[in-house]
Parts: structure tokens; C-alpha cells; sequence
């Protein structure tokens, strides 16, 4: 898994059901706009699910993962409660690496891949204990074209990514997590990119490494 020097990054995958896992690296990082999906998550938690959303939240929803709006998303931050809210929200799915962004600013939000991937299993897998899974899924496997970069390399069809440029050093977050149409999900986090671009190299190539590494397990094993 060739990855820029100049940049950190981590990377998981899971299968659930299977025990078919990979992970390389670690550490906490920036989600950026991966956290919009956190954000409706939250917002399915207080409501018990779709069905009990307005429509304008429901629009808020569609806007902040499908065309990743940020007026949308603080609207959204709002709406749950802001940092304790979402906070709530994640000890309520189990993520135990993720803590909120502090006033107003929920791209800063940090988390683990290993938190992303917990929090996939919520929204794909079967199991998946999120009110409104299917709807958020939903929503994630409408990105539009021109975002629907990083864990997509690897063959995830259902997505969020998130960029971002970092005021102090200059030097870009890039993160991607999703789910495959055969049940693998995968997150990359990163950071200290000089370049958006290079970040988002990386990105792909550490997805690509990890489902193919799940998928060798899953046939050493037996599995298809």
C-alpha cells in the first residue's frame, strides 16, 4: 500500500459476519465532512428513525450527503444539539474514538477508521442497530460524480468523503468511508497533505489495499 511520505493515514475494513478484517495504521484524525453522515445519523436517533422528519430535515439530510452542503450541516449541528448531541449520539452506536467538534465547528470533529467502520456497520449491515439505516444508506449511494472519489476506488458504492484544508499548516484532511455492494465496509482518515490531490491518491490506494486484503481472508477461509 503505497502512501505519500508527507502525509499520516489509517485505514480499515471489516466484513460483518465474517470475523474478515484489515487495519493499517492508527490514531486520531480530523473527519472533515465525513462527519455530515454522524450528523443524520444523530438526527435519525432523536426522531426514532425516518419517518418522523420533516421535510425540511429531510432536505437538510439530502443536501449535507449528497452534494456534502455545509449551510445544510450546521443547520443539522444545530438540530441535534450541537457537540453534546452528537456526542450522545455516539455513545448511543458504540463509537468509542469519536468526539464532537466544539462550538459550531463539526468538521473539526476527530475519530478513528475504526470508529468510521463502527459506524457503517450501524447504516449497511444487517445488524445495524440505526433507526433509518436504509434511508441514510440511501443517501449515500447518491453522491454526486464529482465527489464520489476515495473508497469508491475500491468498489464502495455507497459513500461520504470529506476535504479540508487545515488554516494552521496549509496542509489538507482527506477521508473517505463506505460500503461495497457485498457487505465490506471501509474507512481511510488522513491528513498532512500538501496537496489536496496527493491526499486523495493515498486515499485510494489504502482502500484498494485493505478490500483486497478482506477479500484474500474471506477466500483463505472458504468464503466468496
Amino acid at each position: 500500500m503505497p502512501v505519500e511520505r508527507c502525509g499520516r493515514l489509517a485505514v480499515a475494513a471489516a466484513v460483518p459476519g465474517t470475523g474478515a478484517a484489515a487495519v493499517r495504521g492508527g490514531g486520531l484524525f480530523v473527519t472533515a465532512s465525513t462527519v455530515k453522515v454522524d450528523l443524520v445519523a444523530a438526527l435519525l436517533l432523536r426522531h426514532g428513525g425516518d419517518g418522523g422528519l420533516t421535510d425540511g430535515e429531510r432536505e437538510l439530510a439530502e443536501l449535507s450527503i449528497v452534494r456534502s452542503d455545509n449551510a445544510a450541516a450546521s443547520e443539522l449541528y444545530l438540530l441535534v444539539g450541537g457537540a453534546p448531541g452528537l456526542d450522545a449520539a455516539y455513545r448511543a452506536l458504540g463509537l468509542v474514538e469519536t468526539a464532537a467538534g466544539r462550538d459550531g465547528y463539526w468538521g473539526l470533529t476527530t475519530t478513528s477508521a475504526g470508529d468510521r467502520v463502527r459506524l457503517l456497520r450501524q447504516v449497511f449491515a444487517a445488524d445495524g442497530a440505526l433507526p433509518g439505516r436504509r434511508w441514510l444508506a440511501g443517501l449515500m449511494g447518491r453522491v454526486v460524480p464529482e465527489q464520489a472519489w476515495g473508497v469508491s476506488a475500491a468498489g464502495a458504492t455507497g459513500l461520504k468523503n470529506g476535504w479540508l484544508p487545515r488554516s494552521a499548516t496549509g496542509l489538507w484532511v482527506v477521508g473517505s468511508f463506505g460500503a461495497l455492494a457485498d457487505g465490506t465496509l471501509v474507512a481511510v482518515v488522513s491528513d498532512g497533505w500538501p496537496e489536496l490531490a496527493r491526499g486523495v491518491v493515498a486515499v485510494e490506494s489504502a482502500a484498494r489495499w485493505a478490500v483486497g486484503t478482506v477479500r484474500a481472508a474471506r477466500s483463505a477461509d472458504g468464503g466468496s
